[in-house]
């Protein structure tokens, strides 16, 4: 296995804000001006259709907020709240239903949070046996849930496995006992150990294990010892995230402050480390913060370009349609995206009126669609090919994105992409800047602002 080797120098110089690409246009795009009035005829519309349904579920709750956070949650030592949440969640599938083409079969379903095993064991059964009388689940629909270690029994994995999980992913984020007094979050490298071999009893068919760099007292030998042993657990995939400091965002952030948080030069450090330990480990780099074996279903739908990439990441379910259900989720459909309210108690008021807790949306025009694709494709494939985009798109590639791909030259100088007469590929060394290389094709990227995404690398 080849090991990537990153240059330092190359990573300063193309480290600038810049959106994940888990949708174009980025969710910044969303509006409230994009009113149910225009959503609810293209859903409508878009269940005409028997397309194959990925399927996702917000549950919110937490019991504490670990102090890196980004995400949507609810922080609360309340266990009744999830039932609460039930049967919300109930509601909102009462009312989606009448919309739902019967026929359309679920090949995909994520638990997603917040912490999906806050429920309790008994209501993750109850949560699958509403999902299972509304929707037909495909028999090997890929099932994916996120756990946290340290709230977890051995009854929430036989729960989920009863009602069709398959695919478990753990957030560990640093073993170092200094790190994770830092963050608010201890959880000892026994603990993973314990419940990776839980997992692994239970039946699940693919581990992957979540870390951070870049946070508090991190340093290139600490994180090498939390890489050396969870390398030990063998999960099946790494993702490996860059820690965003958003303190305007997610104020908890500000606890952070204060001298602890490493280096610019020490993030690149910790970056460079993992990118060739894990590369020269056997892991593929897939590109963003993911990395699998080379056997796994991530590479392989890579290697035979099928990969897709969502808001859960990247995925090997393509054609898909993905609904989305619970407070702050965002669904995709062909042609639009859709997200509902984020704050719990609009959410509930919403669903008690008897209404869709629909926020806001965004239908996506001709343009927007053709970069939808391109964009897809590139961070997927690690290439376009002219001819074969062409023919996707219906239109000739290299001529609707000349100047586009006449901007790429100076990547193609630092050895990023390479242009030849009937593609773009990007390099090796070019995956670690997917995401700089895909702004190059995003219509709002120059007038955009920055500050509302985190630096790429």
């Amino acid at each position: 296995m080849k090991t990537l080797h990153v240059d330092l120098e190359l990573v300063k110089k193309y480290n600038v804000p810049g959106p994940r690409y888990t949708s174009y246009p980025p969710a910044t795009h969303f509006t409230e001006q994009c009113s149910e009035k225009e959503l609810l005829p293209k859903i409508r519309a878009n269940n005409e259709t028997e397309r194959d349904l990925s399927l996702y579920f917000h549950l919110p709750f937490c019991q504490s907020l670990c102090w890196f956070c980004g995400c949507t949650t609810v922080i609360t030592t309340r266990q009744g709240q999830s039932a609460t949440y039930l049967e919300y969640l109930r509601k909102e599938l009462a009312l989606l239903k009448p919309l739902l083409n019967p026929k359309r079969q679920v090949v995909q379903l994520h638990f997603g949070g917040g912490t999906p095993t806050f429920l309790t064991p008994d209501e993750i059964r109850a949560l699958g046996k509403m999902i299972h009388s509304q929707f037909v689940v495909a028999r090997d629909a890929e099932c994916g849930v996120e756990i946290d270690p340290r709230r977890l029994t051995r009854d929430h994995l036989t729960a989920l496995r009863e009602i069709g999980f398959n695919r478990a992913s753990i957030g560990v984020q640093d073993n170092s006992p200094d790190v994770q007094k830092a963050v608010h979050r201890i959880q000892p490298y026994e603990l993973t150990k314990e419940v990776v071999d839980w997992i692994r009893a239970a039946g699940f068919s693919s581990l992957n294990i979540d870390l951070i760099y870049g946070l508090p007292h991190q340093t290139p030998a600490s994180f090498e010892k939390t890489l050396d042993e969870i390398l030990d657990l063998k999960p099946d995939r790494f993702a490996v995230f860059n820690y965003a400091h958003v303190p305007w965002i997610k104020p908890a952030q500000k606890i952070l402050e204060g001298g602890a948080l490493p280096s610019p030069e020490i993030k690149l450090e910790l970056l460079k480390l993992t990118i060739e330990k894990l590369t020269s480990e056997g892991y593929l780099y897939i590109g963003m913060d993911h990395f699998a074996r080379a056997d796994d279903e991530l590479a392989v739908a890579q290697q035979q370009k099928s990969l897709q990439r969502n808001f859960q990441g990247y995925s090997t379910r393509g054609g898909a349609d993905i609904y989305a259900v619970g407070m702050s989720s965002i669904s995709q459909a062909d042609g639009f995206y859709w997200q509902n309210i984020k704050e719990l108690p609009r959410y509930y008021a919403s669903l008690d009126e008897g209404k869709l807790p629909l926020a806001k949306g965004y239908i996506l025009t001709a343009d927007d669609q053709i970069r939808q694709q391109t964009i897809m494709r590139l961070m997927c494939d690690l290439e376009l090919d002219y001819a074969v985009m062409s023919k996707l798109l219906e239109l000739d590639f290299a001529h609707y994105f000349a100047s586009e791909l006449d901007s790429l030259d100076s990547m193609e100088a630092d050895g990023l992409v390479l242009k030849t007469p009937a593609a773009l590929i990007v390099t090796d060394l070019g995956r670690l800047f997917i995401r700089n290389i895909a702004m190059c094709f995003d219509f709002y990227a120059s007038s955009r602002k920055e500050t509302r995404f985190s630096k790429t690398i």
